[in-house]
């Protein structure tokens, strides 16, 4: 179970001292409890992993939209915070797929469905996301897409 190995990973990084991944499992964890109460379950119950991936696919988006807006911002010093905390919460997520990898996907399925024109986009994307949900990031899915047209 992946939130029992993220409590257990807490501890070890208590004693080690290091404040980053703590911030980063303190967060976890208390997110795990928030999605619980959110499926009106109790507090004290363990999510399943798929829950729990969801979660910390949401906390991997939410770094991502920071480092983003900080780097916007010229905040380099938050930015790259934010960085060390994405590689941690990356280390809980499957490995994705290359961009090189999606990308035949992408072309084979662009051809199975007959898509010629850009406006079909979105159907291309759709379909792609349906067979790739957990193994590639949507945002890659997306940009390999658009690459073809």
């Amino acid at each position: 179970m992946i939130q029992q190995q993220i409590k257990e990973q807490l501890k070890e990084s208590m004693k080690a001292r290091d404040g980053v991944r703590t911030l980063v499992l303190k967060g976890l964890l208390s997110a795990f409890t928030n999605e619980l109460v959110a499926q009106k379950r109790k507090p004290s119950e363990e999510l399943g992993d798929e829950d729990a991936l969801n979660v910390i696919k949401r906390a991997v988006k939410q770094r991502k939209d920071s480092i983003e807006q900080f780097k916007k911002g010229g905040r380099e010093d938050l930015a790259s915070s934010e960085q060390a905390e994405l590689e941690i919460l990356n280390a809980y997520l499957p490995a994705t797929m290359s961009k090189e990898e999606i990308t035949k996907i992408a072309q084979a399925k662009k051809e199975e469905l007959g898509i010629e024109d850009k406006a079909k986009i979105g159907i291309l994307i759709g379909a792609l996301m349906k067979d790739l949900k957990d193994k590639a990031d949507g945002g890659d899915v997306k940009e390999v897409v658009e690459k073809l047209f």
